[in-house]
């Protein structure tokens, strides 16, 4: 068993060996562009890209020719969603988004405010679910845009994003999803959830860091999505032309591919790896709230991710505990530094208190994650937490 355990998996993801092995060839013999169209060694390395292409398209439910490549979901995001308000300022200007969006969503969001676009932030219940009913009140005639994400980062919770999808079709409006939690983690299929943009990253995937993937939207002939005109976006870089003129810049070919391997990988596995991770999450969760007197758990208790779970700890804040269990790598779900803790803004929104907030800390399993590991996880912080709380030396001070 390594020690520390890693149990972050929603932050990142160790690179699966076979991805690894397939990146190692392009960095190494195939090192070609693939915009170079004159010589073997730029086709060996279009031919990687268009392989990728076509792995990372299969596991969203997307065509080969709507997927872009990017630098990663950030970058996926603010693509589009700054490409298409721009591109359909003419038409109106209001965006409807949640309080719980990661920060790529919410901070491109005000952004695009400064630039005279109405935001709307929907509330949430109290485990994270947005209500279908209030974005058909928050839309008017001049709402362009809905941007809600498939699965929380944080708390883990499931969106209904196909009612959501039927919904903006209905009234004509775009649909973007940051699918990038959940993207070869359960089965997402952009189409059938009717989404008009779809963002996800490798690295959250057992893939590399450093490439990401937009689905945009083309004119099908057939499904839910027919008979649409094809979603079109603003570039925010002027360059190359490459992907489409919507991401310009040399490709980065090892990385591309390494997606596609790790894209195929998740598609084959993942009926296996949900059962195997639900049941360590199960076994986790079980683990700790039978051992930790008052600890609960965020988010909704059925509709989440297979790997993820977030505890709240009363009387024992996340810091003091993850610093006291040094060997067990988690993640406190806020952005804190010692000087000035901030509580999360997910915590906050499902409706917990700055103290609860404090005192959360978030779990995710993964492909590497073992039940010894899970085993020595739930005593590790029944014990810790047990002693914080008897001491009383770090319960959160009631402002």
């Amino acid at each position: 068993m390594n020690i520390p355990v890693y149990l972050d998996n929603q932050a990142t993801t160790r690179v699966d060996r076979r991805v690894i092995d397939a990146m190692i060839p392009l960095m190494d013999e195939v090192y070609g562009n693939a915009s170079s169209t004159q010589h073997e060694y730029g086709w060996r390395a279009e031919a990687a890209v268009a392989q990728a292409r076509r792995r990372v398209a299969a596991l969203v439910g997307a065509d080969p020719d709507e997927i872009v490549f990017t630098g990663g979901a950030t970058e996926s995001i603010n693509i589009a969603l700054k490409g298409a308000a721009r591109s359909l300022r003419g038409k109106g200007n209001r965006i409807i988004t949640t309080g719980t969006e990661h920060r790529a969503v919410l901070d491109t969001c005000l952004s695009l405010e400064h630039e005279g676009f109405e935001v709307v932030r929907l509330p949430v219940d109290r485990f994270g679910l947005v209500d279908p009913d209030d974005i058909a009140r928050a839309m008017s005639p001049g709402t362009i845009l809905v941007s809600i994400m498939t699965a929380n980062n944080e708390i883990g919770t499931i969106a209904p994003v196909a009612a959501i999808g039927a919904l903006c079709r209905d009234r004509g409006v775009l649909f973007h999803t940051d699918a990038t939690q959940a993207a070869g983690k359960i089965p997402v299929d952009m189409h059938a959830m009717q989404a008009d943009l779809l963002s996800f990253s490798a690295h959250k995937m057992y893939g590399p860091k450093g490439v990401g993937a937009l689905a945009l939207r083309a004119a099908r002939q057939n499904g839910p999505q027919a008979g649409r005109p094809p979603v079109r976006l603003t570039p925010l870089l002027d360059g190359g032309g490459q992907e489409k003129g919507i991401r310009p810049g040399t490709l980065n070919v090892p990385g591309i591919a390494g997606f596609g391997v790790a894209a195929e990988i998740a598609a084959a596995v993942m009926p296996e790896e949900s059962r195997r991770l639900s049941g360590l999450r199960d076994m986790l969760v079980d683990g700790i709230t039978g051992g930790v007197e008052g600890a609960g758990l965020n988010g909704h208790p059925v509709l989440r991710l297979p790997h993820s779970a977030n505890f709240l700890f009363p009387g024992a804040r996340a810091d003091a505990v993850m610093m006291a269990m040094k060997d067990i790598a988690v993640s406190s779900g806020s952005a804190c530094s010692t000087a000035s803790p901030e509580p999360s803004h997910v915590l906050r929104a499902i409706g917990l208190g700055r103290e609860e907030t404090l005192c959360s800390i978030r779990f995710g399993l993964g492909r590497f994650t073992t039940e010894e590991e899970v085993a020595y996880a739930i005593g590790r912080v029944t014990e810790t937490v047990t002693q914080i709380t008897q001491r009383g030396t770090h319960a959160v001070p009631v402002h």
